[in-house]
């Protein structure tokens, strides 16, 4: 059961956004996503390179999803999850881009 409230666009809060990208981990899973798109939750822990449980990377995905910042669709037995790129855009221009590109270490391709 997925019991994550995803707020709208409008009920964003700044500092709840930024505390969730604060984590190093977090924020790598972020900016996998912004650079390769879409992706299965799994493939995000394993390409990203996030040294953690499943369970710890859920918990993860889940203060992300809470923030606003990350969406997450259920396809068969996947989760697939997505930045909320234009909801974030709209309610603080420019803000992702600048924090996805200020990180100093190289995003993972998959390979």
């Amino acid at each position: 059961m997925d019991d994550v409230v995803e707020p709208a666009a409008e009920d964003f809060q700044l500092p709840r956004i930024l505390a969730a990208l604060a984590d190093p981990n977090r924020l790598a899973a972020v900016r996998y996503v912004a650079h390769n798109g879409e992706s299965w939750c799994a493939q995000v822990m394993e390409q990203a390179m996030l040294p953690m449980t499943k369970s710890t990377f859920s918990h993860h995905l889940r203060i992300l999803r809470e923030a606003g910042v990350l969406t997450k669709r259920i396809q068969g037995a996947r989760g697939y999850t997505s930045l909320r790129k234009a909801d974030l855009d709209r309610r603080f221009p420019g803000l992702i881009d600048s924090i996805v590109d200020a990180a100093i270490d190289p995003v993972p391709q998959p390979g």
